[in-house]
């Protein structure tokens, strides 16, 4: 009699229990995974948005100086107190473009090019340096991305990505006048748009404002 109570006694589980159990888990797992998958979602839409906001910052401070540098001057037309501009501005431009080389035969069409003067006194007080800056696109592996090539006269080229995931055909420049003239846009404007699956479409827009007059 004594053995059969405490056999009976012994803790455990009955086939019923371990089924509620069951039951029970599956019914609290289901919405949990679901709520950390959503969570895994949102992280790496955030992560996605803040790389875009990266390119967008960087990319505007690059710009924003270039624009405020853009002119050289025509020095061969100096007219008493007036010292002209020579077209400053290149849209749709090769590597070469106006006899102005950055970069080589294989550099893609720049969608903007910026030409300004740079003295230097170490090499001459009577002829500046033609700073040109390049803003191109160039398709890679993993998408299209935005490259700013500045090549400060006889220096080595610095070739930056400034944004990454560009749309093709998404980029566009406007000018307070006309870009290419003489008269150099005070002001100049380039739009783009970048894009991640997770964002969507993500449009740009770098202004600069010209410091010469």
């Amino acid at each position: 009699m004594w053995l059969r109570d405490r056999t009976r006694s012994e803790d455990g589980f009955t086939l019923v229990e371990l089924l509620v159990a069951i039951v029970i888990l599956g019914i609290i797992t289901v919405p949990l995974s679901g709520t950390v998958v959503s969570a895994l979602k949102n992280t790496g839409r955030t992560q996605d948005r803040m790389t875009l906001s990266h390119d967008a910052q960087l990319s505007s401070s690059y710009f924003a100086r270039d624009v405020a540098a853009v002119g050289i001057r025509d020095y061969d037309h100096v007219s008493g107190n007036s010292l002209p501009f020579k077209p400053s501005v290149q849209l749709d431009a090769a590597y070469n473009q106006g006899g102005y080389t950055c970069g080589t035969a294989g550099t893609p069409v720049a969608a903007l090019r910026l030409l300004s003067d740079a003295w230097d006194p170490a090499d001459s007080m009577t002829t500046p340096k033609t700073v040109v800056v390049a803003y191109y696109l160039k398709t890679v592996a993993g998408g299209i991305e935005l490259h700013r090539l500045k090549c400060p006269g006889s220096d080595t080229p610095a070739d930056v990505v400034v944004a990454h995931n560009v749309k093709p055909s998404s980029i566009t420049v406007t000018c307070s006048s006309a870009c290419e003239a003489a008269d150099v846009p005070d002001k100049i404007t380039l739009r783009l748009v970048a894009t991640k699956p997770s964002v969507g479409d993500y449009p740009i827009t770098l202004d600069g404002q010209r410091r010469q007059s």
